[in-house]
């Protein structure tokens, strides 16, 4: 099987001639730029710095090298702007903390506070307060939570809808060429539109809003899902016709030459428990959720990817009602979140992307045989009868020991009875 056929295999719920890999294919799957540059030192491959494509969670670009050398399977196609609203272009260097020298768009413009943190403003407008906050000697940034005052007589859904507007022009043809290359590589493509993620807790500050208005501040949107529900539906029933009307558009430029969709990164679990009940998730999400899931089946070939992390066994069953075919990161450390569990229950109507190691503790802090071990323990879980592509538990972390994510990788074609690397 080519990579396409492969992936297209195991979104069908069949058992391709081996597991697929996805590393670097969306915003969850993705490697830390710290571990995307060992990974090259490590394959010998061309000094270059990295790019950063996502300098929210400081994600690396996986060249068209290294994804050979790993055997990565899938392709990306991502949105023109960063999580900072900016878009990636006319790369400059800059240095991390730790000293790591890596590549930002000359659109990333910061500052350093009196503590030594790195601020970095939206959009890269400078005369705008920033929006995201990198501590000294961290690895990633922060939202800046920049709430306005509210005024409770004069909430404005409007407000709450900035980013969520009909797809220009330019957009349009960002996405039909980014899917057009990235469907001639062979790849199978998952595609990262946007829009479509009610309640995303991380896009609700809107770090990429110069000045955002409306509910912004993060405890008080949870708040806001109880106490303000009205004004919840009436966001997200707005946002949800402008999403269908622009996957409409995008679908017509894109067409099958992608195979899966990232349709929504709202998180409902914790690591033992959940942000809300069953009941509140059927009553404010599911709608909508349903609504953009059954337009992507009635009117296109691709596949929705829903990604959530924590505890989500509880949730699973209204997932796959509302049409939800693939579950990622698949947390297998958290509460109820067994890998057996999970695979018996649902193994025939869910596509598990993700579980494949626990990036918390095992894949970090474990030995390259323990690593080894829990990759094995997981593919015999979930590989057999297909739905299951390899991805480790949400983005592999900053400083991740370079032998540990070989040692991964080795496991996976030991299962697939490939030569290790």
């Amino acid at each position: 099987m080519t990579s396409r056929e492969r992936l297209k295999a195991v979104l069908r719920l069949q058992e391709p001639d081996r597991i697929p890999i996805d590393f670097g294919g969306t915003s969850v799957t993705g490697i830390h730029v710290s571990c995307v540059a060992a990974l090259r030192d490590y394959f010998g491959l061309e000094k270059r710095l990295v790019k950063v494509h996502e300098p929210y969670q400081m994600l690396g670009w996986i060249d068209e090298d290294l994804k050979e050398a790993m055997g990565i399977d899938t392709e990306g196609v991502f949105p023109p702007r960063t999580m900072f609203g900016y878009p990636n272009r006319a790369w400059k260097q800059w240095r991390m903390d730790d000293g790591l020298e890596v590549l930002m768009s000359e659109d990333f413009r910061f500052v350093k506070d009196a503590n030594g943190d790195t601020l970095v403003y939206p959009q890269g407008d400078t005369t705008a307060p920033p929006s995201g906050r990198m501590p000294k000697g961290g690895y990633f940034f922060d939202t800046i939570i920049r709430q306005p005052p509210i005024d409770e007589d004069n909430l404005n859904p409007e407000d709450n809808l900035e980013e969520f507007q009909p797809i220009s022009p330019d957009d349009l043809d960002h996405f039909e060429q980014a899917a057009a290359e990235a469907s001639a590589t062979g790849r199978g493509v998952i595609a990262s539109f946007g829009g479509t993620a009610f309640g995303d807790i991380a896009l609700v500050p809107g770090p990429f809003l110069k000045h955002p208005k409306g509910i912004r501040d993060v405890a008080e949107w949870y708040i806001s899902t109880r106490s303000r529900r009205d004004y919840i539906h009436k966001v997200f029933e707005r946002q949800c016709e402008i999403a269908l009307a622009n996957l409409e558009k995008i679908h017509a430029v894109v067409g099958g030459k992608v195979d899966a969709v990232f349709a929504c990164g709202t998180d409902f679990g914790t690591q033992k428990s959940a942000f809300c009940s069953v009941e509140t998730f059927r009553e404010l999400y599911f709608p909508y959720y349903k609504r953009v899931n059954d337009w992507i089946h009635a009117h296109t070939p691709w596949k929705t990817f829903k990604h959530s992390c924590g505890s989500v066994a509880r949730f699973i069953p209204s997932f796959i009602e509302a049409g939800f075919d693939i579950l990622n990161p698949v947390q297998c450390s958290a509460a109820d979140m067994e890998a057996e569990r999970l695979k018996a229950a649902y193994g025939d109507r869910l596509v598990f992307w993700g579980g494949g190691v626990d990036t918390q503790r095992v894949l970090p802090f474990g030995t390259p045989a323990e690593v080894r071990a829990q990759v094995l323990e997981r593919c015999r879980i979930f590989a057999p009868g297909g739905g299951f592509v390899f991805n480790t538990i949400h983005n592999i972390q900053a400083r991740t020991p370079v032998e540990n994510i070989i040692a991964m990788l080795n496991a996976v074609r030991e299962f697939n009875g490939q030569s290790c690397i």
